[in-house]
């Protein structure tokens, strides 16, 4: 079985559903990677948890956690099916490293995860299940996490790590004059990751160009860690530019393959 990929994708908004913009039909590309592996796992930060959760449902939910959109991104759903039997594998695998884990049977699959989904398996033919974000992850745990889950991708699974690359949602909205710092902090993260200077992603309140600014709070960020995290030696890592939405809202992805070139 050939190894699954690892991919942080920036959802952005709910919006992303029906303006794919320019990651879109990258990540349309990248599903080709995506299309032999028998399952696909994500982790974002719209579910939050006390501890780790696995969604176990055979046939999830769309979840429509957002307000305030038009009515089309309310009448879109994923339907791609869930896979009990793999959600109790992955809680194992968790267990196996320590990690407290337990399935949760009833969730359903929120728009961090459903979003980025339509584009990278429009045909939903594959399980796509969902881990939980705990509460009190931080950037170490998360990098910790995509190391314990990195083996689960030689068993076919890959694992997406779904945020957004910079996620200030007051300047979202309020259009501030200087969103040149969205842009800087994006740029040193892509340089961390094409340098595989995990360390250095990790440490990013301190590293990185603006990060308080770019992310107020870090369950967006976190993603990229886990990400990261679940990458192995001889994976490349590929920049998948996304450009800008907004203003502020870095659209940029990474997707790391053992196939050169992947993605592009």
């Amino acid at each position: 079985m050939s190894r699954a990929p690892s991919l942080f994708v920036s959802h952005g908004s709910p919006m992303f559903a029906v303006e794919p913009g320019r990651l879109g039909p990258l990540l349309e590309r990248a599903g080709a990677r995506f299309a032999s592996a028998r399952a696909v796992l994500v982790i974002s930060p719209h579910w939050r948890s006390r501890g780790f959760e696995v969604g176990a449902a055979a046939a999830p939910a769309t979840v429509h956690d957002f307000a305030g959109f038009p009515d089309v991104v309310y009448r879109l759903s994923y339907d791609a099916p869930g896979a009990p039997g793999i959600a109790s594998e992955v809680v194992a695998h968790l267990r196996a490293g320590g990690v407290d884990a337990r399935t949760n049977a009833v969730q359903g699959r929120d728009h961090g995860a459903w979003v980025p989904m339509r584009y990278l398996l429009p045909r939903a033919d594959r399980p796509v299940l969902q881990l939980s974000m705990p509460h009190d992850l931080d950037a170490a745990g998360a990098h910790a996490l995509g190391r314990l889950l990195g083996p689960l991708r030689d068993l076919g699974i890959a694992v997406v790590g779904s945020g957004s690359l910079t996620h200030n949602l007051f300047e979202f909205r309020r259009a501030p004059s200087d969103p040149g710092y969205a842009r800087s902090f994006a740029d040193w993260a892509r340089d961390a990751v094409l340098a595989r200077d995990d360390a250095v992603l990790v440490d990013y309140l301190v590293r990185a160009p603006h990060a308080q600014r770019a992310h107020p709070t870090d369950e967006h960020y976190l993603p990229l860690l886990v990400a990261a995290g679940a990458a192995r030696a001889d994976d490349e890592p590929v920049h998948l530019d996304g450009g800008m939405t907004h203003g502020v809202l870095a659209m940029d992805s990474y997707l790391w393959d053992v196939a050169h070139g992947a993605g592009r």
